[in-house]
């Protein structure tokens, strides 16, 4: 009954979301500028993340980052067979002269969706009809129907086997110093253990940029980040601020969520235009897909344990310069998996440099919490908050600065090479 309740809310949400952004009229493109509703990118971005946070309406195998670059894939190669504004992503198909792109986009964003979401196939083909319904019946919008129904496919059938379906192994729990084991209270078994071995959207391999691995337990460095979360990440702590609480709570969900938001607030801020937009979310969210394979990969190769672990049998390091503290446990929710590198940092990075590459690094926005309700966060700068994103995960606990600075060399190497060989580069 609770995924019944969950899937309606999800249903409601596509029914009213194309229409609360209509406005009177039609237009065959749907303009992007100020004062006009949104383009198709953008609509459709705000109904994925409606489905994801959705509880039970995402697979709990399946991580949500595919479903958003299948999608943005998809939108931006059919718009792009419509203006061959840049290079396809996977495929270009025939598009008559005059084709809409705004239908191709709508076509192609509804046949994604309804092949990862069955279950809302009535909902998303009532999504589909609202934002159709903004371009004039013609045989415009019935080729850019065609054509992103053929770009559905193509994209769908090139990730039918990319290794994203196969039950994930049972990890076993290490039992030597240093090694992840599942965490208190839960003690849940690691989750993704299959994602290393999914087929990447643009990298050659998921280990193409492997972390090198973590500094050895009885070094400084490590004994300094270990101390370090102590401190600052315990639930109790005294040496962290009333704003580092904050932050730690304010970036709790899933990061791929928030820079999908920032990125519609800078690409309805900069009025680019419909291929300007599917570009920028289809290097997004390809970066972020990949950013995910790849920390995974590194994550199972190096298979750190967590803080929570690591504070509580720290008599077990072999470091004179840490303390175990077997009641320690921190802010936030520790995450499934290993600890290093760390995700928000790895994501957010990927963000910062993705929207950095089309907008530059200043940029004056606000972010909205999906976890503390009517609390926003200001910057003037897509690396700051980057470097916020990926320091809350100290202050809550859940991954030390090692954790930190190897995701952001992850993010930093994944983004730059989508940039490089994504949609015909920059």
């Amino acid at each position: 009954m609770k995924r019944l309740a969950t899937l309606a809310a999800a249903a409601a949400l596509l029914m009213t979301a194309p229409a609360a952004l209509a406005r009177p009229g039609h237009h065959h493109h749907r303009a992007h500028g100020s004062g006009a509703q949104p383009d198709a990118v953008i609509q459709w971005n705000r109904i994925v993340l409606g489905i994801l946070r959705t509880r039970g309406a995402q697979p709990a195998t399946i991580h949500a980052t595919r479903s958003l670059a299948i999608v943005h894939a998809a939108i931006y190669d059919s718009v792009d067979s419509v203006d061959h504004a840049g290079a396809p992503y996977l495929v270009r198909v025939r598009a008559p002269r005059g084709t809409s792109a705004e239908a191709a986009a709508d076509a192609a964003a509804h046949d994604t969706l309804v092949a990862l979401y069955p279950a809302l196939a009535a909902s998303i083909d009532q999504g589909e009809a609202a934002l159709l319904a903004q371009v004039p019946p013609s045989a415009r919008r019935d080729a850019g129907v065609r054509v992103g129904q053929q770009v559905a496919r193509a994209v769908l059938a090139a990730r039918a086997a990319d290794g994203s379906a196969t039950t994930p192994p049972m990890l076993a729990p290490g039992t030597t110093p240093g090694a992840y084991r599942p965490d208190p209270p839960a003690f849940a078994p690691a989750v993704f253990t299959q994602w290393p071995q999914v087929t990447p959207f643009v990298l050659r391999r998921g280990d193409q940029f492997r972390s090198d691995p973590p500094p050895a337990l009885a070094g400084p460095e490590y004994a300094a980040a270990l101390n370090e979360v102590q401190s600052l990440g315990r639930v109790d702590s005294t040496a962290r601020t009333p704003d580092q609480t904050e932050v730690a709570k304010f970036w709790s969900a899933p990061i791929w969520n928030y820079w999908n938001e920032i990125a519609q607030t800078a690409a309805l801020a900069h009025h680019g235009g419909l291929a300007q937009d599917a570009a920028l979310f289809a290097r997004l969210d390809l970066s972020f897909a990949d950013g995910v394979i790849a920390f995974y990969d590194s994550k199972y190769t190096w298979l750190l344990w967590r803080p929570i672990t690591a504070i509580r049998m720290a008599d077990s390091d072999g470091n004179p310069a840490t303390t175990a503290d077997p009641a320690w446990t921190p802010l936030g929710a520790t995450p499934a998996d290993p600890s290093y590198p760390g995700a928000h940092s790895v994501i957010s990075t990927e963000g910062a440099v993705i929207l950095r590459a089309a907008f530059g690094d200043r940029f004056r926005f606000a972010v909205t919490s999906e976890v503390l309700p009517g609390v926003t966060r200001s910057f003037d700068r897509f690396s700051a908050a980057a470097t916020e994103a990926g320091l809350s995960r100290i202050y809550a606990g859940v991954h030390t600065r090692l954790d930190h600075v190897a995701g952001r060399r992850l993010g930093r190497e994944v983004a730059a090479y989508v940039l490089r060989h994504a949609l015909g580069g920059r």
